[in-house]
């Protein structure tokens, strides 16, 4: 009798659990903020994803709003900066990437986005002059590219009022500037287009790492 009791226990409740939404959801959200925090609070301990590898140094300012740049204008749709540690992908692009080289990066762009290459270790494989022709018109060096041309950010002017609120900001999130770097930067960015500073966030990507 008592084992009989017991099913029809256990029967209404398993009942009750798959009949009620509210209960579902509750469980559902239960069990997966368990889960996500069983994942992500030990990285947060973790040398390899909290200290930054050996000669990594935040964006100068004009890097900085290059990568602003490159963020606005969705390059990330298109392009991963995360290099799997696979061999096909080490072969072609490099040193696959680690948590340390995107310790000052608020957020990092990791991803497996492959409409076009990953441009992780893009950084010195071409020259300045390269990526200008490239952004204004890839046809012009990739015949078959689909990509877009971005012809406005040759004449897209800088504003060196933004730069110093952003760097104040990361500095409160752990990036080191200096009181000085911050002064500096409105100088750093005066006279300087959107495509000059997105070059030179392109031409510092992924070298942290030897």
């Amino acid at each position: 009798m008592a084992h009989n009791n017991a099913n029809s226990a256990g029967g209404f409740t398993h009942e009750r659990v798959e009949t009620s939404n509210f209960l579902m959801i509750v469980l559902i959200l239960l069990v997966v903020a368990i889960g996500g925090l069983v994942e992500i609070v030990p990285l947060y301990f973790q040398k390899s994803t909290t200290e930054p590898v050996a000669g990594l140094k935040p964006y100068t300012a004009t890097q900085l709003m290059g990568r602003d740049v490159y963020i606005r204008e969705g390059c990330y749709n298109c392009h991963s900066q995360m290099i799997r540690p696979f061999r096909a992908e080490t072969l072609r692009y490099g040193h696959y990437s680690v948590a340390g080289e995107f310790v000052y990066d608020h957020p990092f762009q990791w991803g497996s986005k492959r409409t076009g290459p990953d441009l992780h270790r893009v950084g010195g494989k071409y020259s300045d002059e390269w990526h200008r022709i490239h952004l204004l018109n890839p046809r012009d060096l990739v015949p078959e590219s689909n990509m877009p041309a971005y012809p406005w950010l040759a004449t897209a002017q800088l504003d060196p009022a933004e730069v110093q609120p952003r760097m104040r900001a990361l500095r409160k999130v752990g990036v080191p500037y200096s009181d000085e770097e911050i002064a500096a930067a409105p100088a750093d960015v005066k006279g300087k287009t959107d495509l000059d500073a997105l070059i030179a966030y392109l031409q510092v990507m992924g070298r942290a790492l030897k």
